[in-house]
């Protein structure tokens, strides 16, 4: 007698928890033109079996994404993109604090061993060239530091552009959210890559 065939079970969806500010959050637009929801819409189109969880607030700097990070991470994610920085470049805070507060969040992370895609910003110019110089240099360090991929700006092909930002000159619009999902795609995947192959 030949037996039934047991169905194998699906694994469970990798969870991707983008942790960031209005720019994650999509300041200005409705959740599904988010960068999240986008993204989420993109990794399975491609086949990913993701939720990507939404762990933007608007306004937030280094120091309060640091102080959520506990809450973002429960339940544990499976990846996690950590995109902060530019409201503490807005408001001139000194580059030193949120180098160490996003230096705090990637040691929390790998401690964790949760895998993470630093997202890097760029200051205002108007702040002056030490400033920004400074401040922009934040990112490749940590990178360097932690062992973590960088990718280096993640308004890039976005800031500045009228076709892409909305009137406030800061925040993309819906097309401005699809450049830079489709510009951070590839480092996406692989970070999807290595939690999937137990990175964590």
């Amino acid at each position: 007698m030949a037996l039934a065939a047991v169905p194998a079970h699906a694994a469970p969806p990798l969870v991707l928890v983008a942790l960031g500010d209005s720019l994650t959050a999509g300041y200005g637009l409705p959740q599904d033109a988010a960068f999240p929801s986008v993204l989420a819409r993109r990794l399975t189109d491609m086949g990913w079996q993701v939720e990507v969880r939404n762990a933007g607030v608007s306004g937030d700097t280094t120091a309060g994404g640091l102080a959520r990070l506990d809450w973002a991470l429960t339940p544990p994610p499976d990846a996690v993109i950590l995109e902060l920085g530019a409201n503490d470049a807005l408001r001139g805070l000194p580059p030193a604090e949120a180098k160490a507060n996003l230096a705090a969040m990637l040691k929390k992370l790998k401690e964790k061993n949760v895998p993470a895609l630093l997202a890097g910003m760029r200051a205002p110019r108007n702040l002056g060239a030490a400033y920004a110089t400074e401040f922009d240099a934040i990112y490749p360090a940590l990178a360097a530091e932690f062992g973590v991929p960088l990718y280096p700006f993640f308004l890039a092909g976005v800031a500045a552009d009228p076709r892409y930002v909305q009137p406030d000159g800061l925040h993309p619009t819906r097309e401005g959210v699809e450049i830079v999902v489709n510009a951070i795609l590839p480092q996406v995947e692989e970070l999807l890559d290595r939690a999937a192959k137990g990175a964590r």
